[in-house]
């Protein structure tokens, strides 16, 4: 391969990549320290600070129905305090190690929980906030019908300010 060809090659990738990352705004920052699993939980405990909640990290544990390319993946989980309703408010960050893997996990838990096997382990008209921040993807669900506190819809609301989205369909 002559040096021509290798440059070519070389800046081709270098396009590649940067088309496919996230803008800037939706990364860690790297002065925020830590793994990407920690400053993907920052981002989301300011984003919640804006609306007035507070996050925690869980003291119970808590796993939500998952597709099978995420059940073996590290993951932190938070819970935002909502007083009236302590069983719920998990929020779930995936750790994946790539940019590309979250991505997939992403698109691999909104298949699963649009389809018929992964809709029934939720409750009727259960909303989901998928996102990806870098090498992390973040999982929240909630039921309108079935939340007693009424302030559960702005956890979702300002997780969809955090990264990028990943469109549940069905």
């Amino acid at each position: 391969m002559t040096g021509a060809t290798r440059a070519v090659i070389g800046a081709t990738l270098a396009l590649v990549v940067c088309a496919c990352a996230p803008p800037a705004g939706n990364l860690p920052s790297p002065a925020s320290g830590g793994d990407p699993a920690s400053a993907t939980k920052a981002l989301i405990v300011s984003a919640l600070g804006t609306v007035g909640l507070q996050a925690v990290d869980a003291t119970k544990p808590y796993r939500p129905p998952e597709a099978a390319t995420i059940t073996g993946a590290p993951r932190s989980v938070i819970q935002v305090q909502l007083p009236d309703v302590p069983d719920h408010g998990f929020i779930v960050i995936y750790s994946l190690g790539s940019a590309v893997a979250a991505e997939k996990a992403g698109f691999d838990q909104a298949a699963y929980v649009a389809s018929g096997t992964g809709g029934i382990q939720f409750p009727p008209g259960s909303r989901f906030a998928i996102r990806t921040v870098g090498t992390t993807m973040i999982f929240f669900t909630w039921s309108p019908g079935a939340s007693p506190d009424e302030r559960t819809h702005l956890i979702e609301d300002a997780i969809n300010t955090v990264g990028l989205p990943v469109p549940v369909g069905g």
